[in-house]
């Protein structure tokens, strides 16, 4: 196992410690806590106020967004001459619950509209021959895309010929050329002013559906009663929970937790999810079973769930998305295993930067899945790749601070299709292009990957003495939800504890043990996957914890307990 590095904020400024002083003065809170705040850019009562109570008038105008006056326009007018509109979304949950969102909100208001999703599989990422086809045969003149359509300038041209418009709601990169849609909403257009560059796709159709109330006089309560999809959106895509997105996730998770739609609160039944939702419940409860669909079978059946308002199809559909995930499940965990034998067998990746791997009878519904299992094992920019159409077709996942999209964007040449982000990406290329790939790639990520960058690192907040843990403490740091990237969970460091009775082992796997220092009070330490600690903590060697705090309830009783990222022997 890699030993981790504890990388510490930063020692304050003179001027950030006066800051955080002023701070905790002003919100009469103890200096750890206003020390988090500072870290996190709140500098004043002001701040603070609308960091931890953010609200609906807090989101921007959605006009300050390039071309929506433009998207907006060509909305009205298909509803005023009753064109057939098709919202077309990924198969992904981001694209999925945009699709449910989007469709979901104009089913109330106009008729002659339709959702299409492409198969993962016949048809790939993005806008799809295959799907225009449909479109024209079926008669519809205007196609709004979600999640994707940023790079599909051959396909929305060739529509276009044949009479259908787009309106595209993408949040990628977008390639050298923009597709000549009607409208292009996409944050990251290097001409779009908009204010907040970090929506998810769901977030941008939001966006342009908010616009469309505000021009027509419909009451955006209706769609913020939308709100428990985009958080859903938000926490499963991985995007920054800043800015205008922490507005969203909190107004979402608030939805989620008091009134979710039928078919997402049959998910959350059928996941076993227990007790307040946050954004980690929803990464890893309710994102991958929505995202089964897609990869084990058709993601059309994960929409149908999200838009069900009837409880026994709902909780028919939530059934069929579960089965699928213990299948997802099955097919992760068997290719990871092979994935790691490959790696372990093959005297090239000793010395290599990188990892990429192809196996033609991989089940390409979870090579993303794998390639993150990689990383976790051997910490080093991953793709995992399956043959697909005659094609080798995968993903890529990266490790903090190395920006994977760019390395593969610099491998162009040899492929034949990419897209994605900084830390994640797909990608296709022809099968005798792939050693050159491979040996290109890693080229590029040794001639700059930083050798720090291949150790796996936790980012700990700050020092915290047990003493200074009290509920009073935790229910402040609670209000500083929701975590996320850019606001993630603070971890705390507390030095030289003292072991309390005898540490337990769960499963073989898990540490659970309890721990005091000095005067504190006990609390309960749990570290999953950490049983290799067990025999040095158990003969008594000192030691350090890096963790974060959480509520435990056991029986009805709640109490504070350490969610263990790592431990220091000394």
């Amino acid at each position: 196992m890699i030993e981790k590095r504890w990388k510490h904020y930063p020692e304050f400024t003179p001027e950030q410690q006066r800051d955080t002083e002023l701070l905790a003065d002003s919100l009469k809170i103890s200096p750890s806590l206003a020390t988090l705040l500072v870290q996190r850019g709140i500098l004043d009562f002001d701040q603070s106020k609308r960091f931890f109570r953010p609200e609906i008038s807090h989101l921007h105008d959605p006009f300050l967004m390039m071309d929506m006056d433009l998207a907006v326009r060509r909305l009205q007018k298909a509803i005023e001459v009753g064109e057939k509109i098709l919202v077309y979304g990924d198969y992904d949950v981001d694209g999925t619950t945009s699709v449910a969102l989007f469709y979901g909100f104009l089913k109330k208001i106009y008729a002659n509209i339709d959702y299409y999703i492409p198969d993962r599989y016949e048809e790939g990422y993005g806008v799809s021959w295959q799907s225009i086809d449909w479109a024209s045969e079926n008669g519809f003149t205007l196609i709004v895309t979600l999640d994707c359509g940023i790079k599909s300038v051959d396909k929305v041209s060739a529509a276009s010929e044949r009479g259908i418009d787009f309106i595209i709601c993408d949040h990628h990169r977008p390639g050298n050329e923009l597709p000549q849609a009607i409208a292009v909403l996409d944050p990251k257009r290097e001409d779009c002013l908009y204010p907040y560059k970090e929506l998810t796709g769901c977030g941008v159709g939001f966006k342009l559906l908010q616009a469309f109330c505000i021009r027509n006089g419909y009451d955006t309560e209706i769609l913020f009663d939308f709100l428990d999809l985009l958080v859903i959106s938000i926490a499963s895509d991985i995007v920054p929970i800043t800015g205008e997105n922490r507005v969203l996730a909190y107004y979402g998770l608030q939805k989620l937790n008091a009134s979710p739609r039928t078919g997402v609160k049959a998910l959350i039944n059928i996941s076993g999810i227990t007790g307040v939702l946050d954004i980690t419940n929803v990464v890893f409860g309710i994102g991958p079973r929505i995202n089964a669909a897609g990869r084990i079978k058709h993601a059309k059946e994960a929409v149908k769930l999200l838009l069900s308002e009837i409880e026994e199809e709902a909780f028919e559909f939530a059934q069929e998305i579960n089965k699928h995930n213990i299948e997802r499940r099955t097919f992760d965990s068997s290719i990871t295993e092979q994935a790691l034998s490959m790696i372990e067998s093959d005297s090239w990746f000793s010395d290599a930067k990188s990892t990429v791997l192809y196996k033609e009878d991989w089940h390409k519904g979870v090579i993303g899945i794998v390639a993150s299992r990689c990383i976790e094992k051997y910490h080093r920019p991953t793709i995992i790749l399956t043959q697909s159409h005659g094609k080798a077709a995968g993903s890529a996942r990266s490790i903090p601070g190395f920006d994977v999209y760019q390395a593969i964007e610099e491998c162009a040449d040899l492929l034949e299709q990419y897209g994605g982000h900084t830390f994640a990406a797909g990608l296709t290329l022809p099968l005798q292009n792939l050693e050159a790939f491979r040996s290109r790639f890693n080229e590029i990520v040794s001639s700059r990957i930083l050798p720090d960058q291949l150790v796996p690192m936790i980012n700990i907040d700050l020092p915290l003495h047990l003493e200074i843990i009290t509920p009073k403490f935790y229910n402040i740091l609670r209000q500083m939800g929701p975590f996320g990237p850019g606001n993630m969970t603070p971890v705390f460091e507390s030095r030289n504890v003292t072991l309390v009775g005898r540490p337990s082992l769960m499963k073989e796997k898990h540490i659970k043990f309890d721990v005091k220092q000095n005067a504190s009070q006990v609390f309960t330490a749990v570290g999953f996957g950490m049983a290799q600690f067990y025999p040095d903590i158990v003969n008594g060697r000192s030691f350090s914890i890096c963790y974060a705090l959480e509520e435990n309830t056991f029986r009805d009783k709640k109490t504070l307990q350490l969610s263990l990222k790592d431990i220091k022997l000394h």
